[in-house]
């Protein structure tokens, strides 16, 4: 993987990604199918920025994570124009903050690759993240 940390562009991405609020991951909560995925632990947040498939896919479910990550894909291409950045670092920006505001019982991607179930504690986050 590429070592996203250069000159500050992380720490641009990372502000960005916040003051945009990760406006596709609150577009797809309004959708009733992407919320019964999420909290059945179907989907959880990528360390890549992008909604991943926990379980084994059916039609649906691929078509709905697909629908959201091209939402959010669109998101970080214009939020990384205006900031300079590139949008596999703002996309792994908005993964971090995507995964530290996981809920207890949500599923996140750990650092090695693994689905995890959050719990109380926080969650496991790449070392990189701001």
């Amino acid at each position: 993987m590429r070592n996203f940390v250069r000159g500050g562009m992380l720490a641009a991405a990372a502000g960005a990604a916040l003051a945009v609020g990760i406006a596709a991951p609150a577009m797809a909560q309004r959708d009733p199918a992407y919320a019964a995925a999420r909290a059945e632990g179907k989907v959880g947040e990528g360390r890549d920025g992008y909604l991943g498939i926990v379980v084994q896919p059916t039609p649906a479910l691929q078509r709905l994570v697909d629908d959201i990550n091209i939402k959010r894909r669109a998101v970080y291409a214009r939020k990384a124009q205006e900031n300079n950045a590139t949008i596999e670092e703002f996309a792994f920006t908005a993964g971090c903050q995507a995964i530290a505001r996981t809920e207890p019982g949500e599923k996140y991607q750990a650092p090695d690759g693994s689905w995890k179930t959050r719990t109380s504690a926080p969650p496991e986050r790449d070392p990189r993240c701001p």
